[in-house]
């Protein structure tokens, strides 16, 4: 068998050793009445019902118990000891036998009564479970034989023995139709509807005394027996026998399922679900004097299996006297409704449950373990009755505290404290006592509940003295309704009289003026930090009154964002209003009035003259596309400007919009010397004289030349170039030149072909699809009319002959309705289409009758 896992005693005796698995079971003393009986006397039995307890003794008494120990009843059956007490199901009738041979049944609320003295020992007795039935008027008794009594129908009680001459009947458990009981040699098992004895399990240890060391049995089901004797147990099923193997057998039989052996003597046994109860009678060897002695008893629980056991847990029991008892001493009761079980001892009654969710929030509390104790309790919370949620959470929290870990305790009140604010508080000028409200600070209740101001302050104040960085955190997380917003910004002023160029109190300061909705101070302070909420600021609480003499100040900032923030509220501050502001600033002045014109042309139009000179002077690269998207600026100031800082592209851009598009040329040749951008004006000019100039000038300088024949020849012809161009003149790449025009002018060739092809295959196309339509027929009915005289088309009487003419313009005309075509043009066409210049539309029917 495995070592014990578990070695606990019930919480009123000091424990051996502490373990860190949690017991299964928790123990108490049956005291009361139970305390009064064994002072004076001795437990020998007790049997257990639902609803009450019968407590046999030493001196004769049955006692009648209930759960608390109270004495309800007493009986004197005896001057000797009583060796059992018996009870059917119901708890209406009850057995005793005693040493001295005497047995009574009676009925506890009736006058039915059986008594025999008989000539020895009576061990045992037994009622039927359902002897409150008048077909089951049946009970055994044990001494030297078996004994089973039966009421006949006159009221008269007969006898039959079941079995003898195998010693004394020392232990006895009817359940259902079965009995079982236990002699000197074995146990037995009769089927009390049957009349047959159906098994018989021999004794293993055959050395030990059947009086010291009696056998143990209990029955877990109708079918299932479970055996201690000594150190072994057995467990037994009782199963049905097939027809076929009958023949002189009895209809049942049993089959041991499992069978191990324990560490220590058994003393008795109880079912608990799938496991056993097992209690047992230790004995120790001392190491002082190596003799032998009688140690405390121990409950265990054990699992079985079909030929050994794992032990549970094993407690050790100090019951009174336990260094004088016997094996054949301790008695284990049990109801199985309550899972409850008795440690029966001559001068002591221990009572065993199942531990429940408040016994094991106990135990978890008793090991610190402060956690696991807050979980069990919040998720078993409508079970627990002895235990609250908030008590186990408020002794976590101390624990917590006091083992230093204080960040960890400040977290758990959130979950823990909820929304009680007086427990809040509570916590709170705690964690001041020892110093910590810094670790409570950030789980501290922001909505519901809302504590004291005071509270928030006094932890402001502990952060304003040591922690700035913290103070602001705190500031900007918590509400500003939470505190007295004037005691917090009298306190960072003073501290700032200290320190006036602290950032963070600064910064922390303009938050408590926005607050406070003191904007203008808070407006200042930002824009002496530089500090980016500034724009926010303004938009959010629409400060643009406060910004007109502050514009300067933004725009050296963050001039983008101050640019953007002006243009786009220019109903409240006005373009003019922010050019004066930046008189003195003109880069800023640039920037401001470039966004203003990348936005829209025409509304700083009155600073576009202003605006060439800022160009000029800090933007040069959109000096050009301003004076190209620009219709209100003066050209004449513009060329001016540009003239005198020798910006070429811009002054022949100027000259060319102004019509002077000779001089720009010619500035683009002598200036730039650049013959592509010439070439490229030429072209956008689309003027004979520019590119007779532009000939003129390259005639004499060969790269120009070669530039010209490159791209002259879908402007110009090339020949008149070349034919002006001096015999012997050295003309860099001119064959390529060449080669060049020629291909280009092929590639004209083929282009015009091309498309000539086309033209033709699509004029094709177009024919035979004209071809078609006019060759398809034309519907004529009723509802058309003659689009001269407007009557049907059709006569009225099919049966006259009629004369139509329909067009291919689908309009219709009586033949005589028409003009007789002359001599000269014999072909008709539609009057209606001629009139209106459509074409003349040729008769494609002429249908008569």
């Amino acid at each position: 068998m495995k070592q014990a896992k578990i070695r606990h005693e019930f919480k009123f005796i000091l424990t051996e050793e502490e373990s860190e698995e949690e017991p299964k079971l928790k123990y108490e003393r049956l005291s009361n009445g139970v305390t009064e009986i064994l002072q004076k006397d001795a437990a020998s039995c007790m049997t257990v019902h639902d609803k009450f307890l019968a407590l046999g003794t030493h001196y004769g008494k049955v006692y009648l118990l209930d759960v608390q120990g109270n004495i309800t009843q007493k009986f004197d059956v005896s001057p000797v000891k009583i060796n059992q007490v018996s009870l059917d199901e119901s708890g209406e009738h009850m057995g005793v036998c005693a040493e001295d041979g005497k047995v009574q049944v009676f009925g506890l609320y009736s006058g039915e009564e059986f008594h025999e003295t008989f000539d020895c020992p009576i061990k045992i007795i037994a009622v039927h479970p359902h002897f409150v039935r008048s077909s089951c008027k049946q009970f055994v008794t044990g001494g030297k034989k078996l004994l089973l009594f039966e009421r006949s129908w006159m009221s008269r009680w007969k006898s039959s023995v079941l079995h003898e001459g195998e010693g004394n009947i020392r232990s006895v458990k009817w359940r259902g139709h079965l009995i079982a009981w236990a002699n000197n040699m074995g146990v037995k098992i009769f089927d009390i509807t049957s009349k047959q004895r159906i098994t018989n399990v021999p004794r293993d240890d055959i050395s030990l005394r059947p009086d010291m060391y009696p056998c143990s049995l209990c029955w877990k089901d109708n079918v299932t027996l479970i055996i201690g004797w000594g150190t072994s147990v057995k467990i037994c099923s009782v199963k049905e026998r097939h027809a076929s193997e009958m023949r002189d057998l009895p209809s049942r039989y049993v089959e041991i399922v499992s069978q191990f052996e324990t560490e220590f003597y058994i003393s008795g046994l109880a079912p608990l679900c799938d496991q056993l109860v097992v209690l047992s009678y230790v004995k120790e060897v001392s190491e002082k004097t190596e003799r032998e002695y009688c140690a405390r008893p121990r409950l265990d629980i054990i699992q079985p299996l079909s030929e050994t056991c794992e032990e549970i847990s094993s407690d050790a029991l100090t019951v009174r006297g336990f260094q004088e008892n016997e094996c054949r001493d301790y008695h284990l009761e049990y109801s199985e409704g309550e899972s409850l079980f008795y440690i029966v001892s001559p001068r002591d009654v221990v009572v065993a449950k199942e531990r429940d969710q408040d016994d094991h929030i106990d135990w978890l509390l008793e090991k610190k373990k402060y956690e696991e104790a807050l979980m069990a309790a919040e998720i078993s919370q409508k079970n627990i009755k002895r235990h609250k949620i908030l008590d186990i959470g408020l002794a976590y929290i101390n624990h917590l505290v006091a083992r230093g870990e204080y960040d960890i305790a400040a977290r758990k009140c959130q979950k823990i404290l909820g929304k009680n604010a007086a427990l809040w508080e509570y916590e709170v000028y705690k964690f001041k006592e020892i110093g910590q409200l810094k670790a409570i600070s950030p789980y501290l209740p922001r909505g519901d509940p809302v504590l004291k101001p005071l509270i928030y302050e006094m932890i402001l104040h502990e952060f304003l003295e040591s922690d700035y960085e913290g103070f602001a955190t705190l500031i900007r997380e918590w509400p500003g309704d939470l505190y007295n917003n004037s005691v917090i910004v009298q306190a960072v002023r003073d501290h700032l009289k200290k320190d006036s160029q602290n950032r963070t109190l600064l910064k922390t300061l303009a938050e408590l003026y926005t607050y406070d909705k003191n904007y203008g101070n808070a407006l200042e302070i930002y824009l002496t930090l530089r500090h980016k909420d500034v724009f926010q600021l303004i938009h959010k609480h629409n400060l643009f009154s406060s910004i007109k003499d502050k514009i300067v100040l933004l725009m050296d900032f963050d001039s983008e964002k101050a640019v953007d923030m002006l243009l786009d509220n220019e109903d409240k501050i006005s373009i003019k209003k922010v050019v004066e502001e930046l008189e003195d600033r003109p880069e800023l002045q640039h920037v401001y009035l470039h966004k203003l014109f990348k936005r829209d042309h025409h509304k700083g139009q009155r600073y576009h003259e202003k605006q060439i000179s800022l160009y000029a002077e800090f933007d040069r690269p959109n000096l050009l596309p301003f004076l190209r998207d620009s219709i209100h600026c003066p050209l004449e100031k513009a060329l001016e400007i540009c003239q005198q800082r020798n910006f070429v592209e811009e002054t022949v851009y100027l000259l060319s919009r102004m019509g002077n598009s000779r001089s720009a040329l010619k500035m683009i040749m002598e200036e730039l010397h650049d013959v592509d951008k010439a070439i490229e004006f030429a072209k956008e000019q689309d003027d004979a004289e520019l590119w007779e100039d532009l000939i003129l000038y390259s005639i004499d300088k060969p790269p120009f030349i070669t530039g010209l024949l490159n791209n002259i020849g879908t402007h110009v012809d090339p020949i008149l170039l070349i034919h002006r161009i001096k015999e012997g003149m050295e003309i860099p790449n001119l064959r390529d030149s060449l080669v060049k025009i020629l291909q280009d002018y092929n590639l004209q060739i083929l282009l015009r072909e091309g498309c000539k092809k086309i033209l033709v295959a699509d004029s094709l196309s177009l024919l035979k699809k004209m071809h078609r339509t006019q060759m398809k027929g034309i519907l004529v009915d009723e509802e058309n009319i003659c689009e001269s005289c407007l009557s049907p088309i059709l006569p009225s009487d099919a049966a006259k002959p009629f004369s139509m003419v329909v067009f291919h313009c689908r309009h219709m005309f009586h033949k005589e309705c028409l003009p007789v075509p002359s001599m000269t043009s014999p072909a008709q066409f539609c009057n209606i289409c001629s009139a209106k210049h459509r074409g003349p539309g040729s008769a494609i029917l002429e249908m008569k009758k």
